[in-house]
């Protein structure tokens, strides 16, 4: 059987096509379901919600879909250093006067049970599970294959792929540099893990018996069919998907995606305290100049997250965090399903074109 009849074999998906989830806003349960009713696998992006968020967004998507979903959380993240918040605090006070806010204070630790999330998962009829920043324990691991879940693990260098891999993960994304939203490193530094989709890619396809998935710069059937002939049996795409109707980013985020350059973007500490890829603006330069002065995650994203949400209401993106990787001129407007449709059209002609 050939790679990518094998992913969807084992997705039980039309197309090896998956919908990358997209925490803090983009993911909803109706993109989740357009993605999966259009023949690929949609994600709910759950890292930041609660086991009861959770359960509530899956019934929303069965609601709208019976077929099968997916739902991604993040993995527990050591805690960073200690940093003195005071200037970051400084740096939030006038924009905070500026949006209305009141002024900001140091955030407690935000709590969050990796354990508890997975409870509601396995009850709430999704069909695949997938993390990112590493790996959850043997004993969840074994739970969610006890309950039939697919388990896909996200890797950004060969040696995470193979770790993920013998973890009991049936599926290994690779995340090229190019990709938008955090960096999922977890085994060494970010830095030595910025490999790109091209050179990453058909490596982690050599170490690893599973499907790979390849994620990173893909938005077009020109990328999902380099993707295919270095190996990979499927693509997973989120900024393909972040000016789509159901997507539920607010409109100044979108309009800065459709408008990006290739060089928009950057990796930045800036929003939530972890590297992640997103378009530069007035906020994510700002922050950079405070280098070591800004709090590791989860802290970062907790002082910031009150800014982001009157940002978003006020449609000042300026002060948002845009994640998109570094293909993201080439998001297509539309309904999901449309541009599930499209996309896999525009690889069938390429791989008609190559064969002529």
């Amino acid at each position: 059987m050939r790679a990518p009849a094998r992913l969807c074999s084992l997705l039980r998906t039309e197309y090896p096509l998956v919908a990358a989830p997209m925490a803090g806003g983009p993911s909803t349960p109706a993109l989740a379901a357009e993605v999966s009713r259009a023949g690929g696998l949609g994600f709910l992006g759950c890292a930041y919600s609660t086991p009861e968020q959770i359960l509530e967004w899956s019934r929303e998507v069965r609601a709208r879909t019976d077929r099968p979903f997916g739902i991604n959380v993040f993995a527990d993240v050591p805690d960073g250093p200690p940093v003195d918040p005071g200037p970051m605090l400084e740096l939030l006070r006038p924009i905070h006067a500026e949006l209305g806010l009141p002024p900001p204070e140091v955030p407690g630790m935000p709590t969050r049970s990796l354990d508890a999330q997975i409870e509601a998962i396995l009850q709430s009829g999704a069909s695949a599970f997938s993390i990112t920043f590493g790996l959850p324990s043997a004993a969840q691991v074994a739970r969610l294959g006890h309950a039939g879940l697919v388990r896909i693990g996200t890797a950004n260098t060969v040696d995470e792929a193979r770790r993920v891999e013998a973890s009991g993960f049936e599926v290994v994304v690779a995340q090229g540099s190019e990709a938008g939203g955090h960096r999922g490193t977890f085994i060494g530094s970010f830095e030595r893990g910025l490999v790109g989709t091209m050179a990453l890619v058909p490596q982690v396809v050599d170490a690893v018996k599973v499907p790979v998935v390849a994620a990173g710069g893909i938005m077009d059937g020109r990328g999902w069919v380099a993707a295919e002939a270095l190996g990979a049996a499927g693509v997973q795409l989120g900024t393909a998907f972040l000016a789509s109707d159901e997507c539920g980013a607010v409109p100044a985020y979108k309009e800065a995606v459709v408008a990006a350059t290739d060089d928009a973007t950057a990796i930045t500490r800036a929003f939530s305290g972890r590297p992640a890829r997103g378009l530069a603006n007035r906020f994510l330069d700002a922050a950079e100049l405070q280098g070591e002065n800004i709090l590791s995650y989860p802290l970062q994203n907790a002082l910031t997250r009150q800014m982001r949400t009157a940002a978003a209401r006020a449609g000042r993106a300026e002060l948002l965090s845009l994640w998109a990787g570094q293909a993201a001129r080439l998001a297509r407007r539309g309904p999901a399903a449309e541009i599930v449709r499209w996309l896999v059209a525009d690889a069938t002609r390429v791989r008609a074109s190559l064969q002529s």
